[in-house]
């Protein structure tokens, strides 16, 4: 493969490998890399503001002139001159015709375009399963990795939620005496479920000793090669694992009582029939998050959390910036399982369609050794920071998801002072 450099020059691969050490030369080539991860049209709409930004990448343009945008119903079509993009919108969410204004120049990551929105009603989130689990109701537990049946035809009598994760902090600050939960855990009765931010507590049954193994893990020591199914260690805890795939789903609190977390497990009514996991692990992990960060956020007035695993080790710093986004992307090569995508005809003219979906926009900081810095400190000193827990290695996916997010964006989108930024669909 011959790749043309700045100055025009000609080279090979090999050449480019040799040329690498070169930090200028070096750097053209990454911004090159990041350009093609970067996807043809990025769209970004915000209800409440009524308003959008539109950002086409710069060399799928002849000539900025033809770039035209318009609406119908409940549809924004992009036409450049060689293809005709269409992202389907929410019902009642239109643009307002005529509305779109070019910046003055076009930026090094493409061309903005500034959209005005007609919305009539806001889209509704989905929510969470902890906000779905109510009492006088039967459910079902199954593994998120493999679908196994973990719980089958749970009826509730309590559902009550837990103190919110620093509670115990708080119980400090307001009394004048010490605490006197400092030594009480809560643990549920028969047929109670205690909600947490990011898992259930339940009470074992004899049915459990057929869909569930226990184990005890090491923070040194990683159970298996894969990512999810092979869970890294939860530091020196009885884990909970699926006797199916030996995923670990939560912890053994104790003999009786059973910790599962909302990013391993799927809740469903048992008149829903079925049992299917239909979504993938991180289209399953972005929405189990996304919904929980605004639910959280919308009940207590939260926008700061630490994503830590259960031995109160932080792994990412993340700030909740904006809950009413919808966004749609373009890539190169349009996948059928890319969930941006929910359609794609392949015309002669290039006609793709996909459908915008709900997302929030977030900051966040990595905390991997060798990255912390002054903001990462600071955070950790705050009080208002909240913790949210989950095992180790969904830390490590949530990182990764982040990360895979950021190198998608537009360069003007990627960060904002320090911090990272990333979308979450939910």
């Amino acid at each position: 493969m011959a790749v043309i450099l700045p100055d025009g020059k000609l080279t090979t691969t090999t050449e480019k490998l040799r040329l690498s050490r070169n930090p200028v030369i070096n750097r053209f080539f990454k911004d090159m890399e990041a350009s093609e991860t970067q996807g043809v049209v990025f769209l970004e709409l915000r209800e409440r503001l009524h308003s959008g930004l539109l950002i086409i990448r710069p060399d799928v343009l002849k000539d900025t002139s033809e770039v035209n945008v318009s609406s119908g119903d409940s549809v924004l079509k992009i036409h450049i001159p060689d293809a005709i993009y269409e992202v389907k919108l929410p019902p009642k969410i239109s643009l307002v015709e005529g509305s779109c204004r070019k910046s003055p120049e076009l930026n090094v990551d493409g061309l903005h375009v500034r959209v005005r929105l007609k919305v009539d009603q806001c889209s509704e989130a989905q929510d969470s399963a902890i906000q779905h689990l109510k009492a006088q109701r039967c459910y079902c537990f199954l593994c998120q990795s493999c679908g196994a049946m973990l719980l089958k035809d749970r009826i509730f009598r309590r559902v009550l939620p837990l103190p919110n994760g620093n509670w115990n902090t708080l119980v400090d600050d307001w009394c004048c005496h010490p605490d006197p939960f400092a030594n009480k855990k809560l643990h549920p009765q028969q047929e109670d479920c205690l909600l947490g931010d990011t898992y259930f507590l339940l009470t074992r049954d004899s049915s459990c000793d057929q869909s569930l193994t226990s184990g005890v893990d090491s923070s040194d020591v990683n159970t298996g090669s894969n990512l999810h199914s092979g869970k890294q260690a939860l530091g020196h805890r009885n884990v909970v694992l699926c006797k199916n795939c030996c995923a670990v789903l939560g912890e053994s609190v104790t003999t009786d009582v059973l910790k599962f977390y909302i990013t391993e497990v799927v809740v469903r009514q048992s008149d829903d029939g079925g049992y299917t996991i239909p979504q993938n692990r991180q289209q399953f992990l972005e929405t189990a998050l996304g919904s929980r960060l605004v639910e959280l956020s919308s009940a207590q007035s939260i926008f700061r959390f630490s994503i830590q695993t259960p031995d109160g080790k932080a792994v990412i710093m993340l700030w909740l910036l904006n809950m009413d986004t919808l966004i749609a992307s373009f890539s190169e090569k349009v996948i059928s399982s890319d969930i941006l995508v929910s359609a794609s005809d392949r015309h002669p003219n290039k006609h793709q369609s996909c459908k915008a979906v709900m997302a929030i926009k977030v900051l966040y900081l990595p905390c991997t050794h060798g990255q912390r810095d002054e903001a990462v400190d600071a955070w950790e000193k705050d009080i208002s920071v909240h913790p949210l827990i989950l095992p180790r290695s969904t830390c490590e996916e949530v990182l990764q998801l982040l990360s895979s997010s950021t190198k998608t964006l537009p360069s003007s989108l990627c960060s904002m002072n320090c911090y990272q930024v990333a979308y979450l669909r939910r």
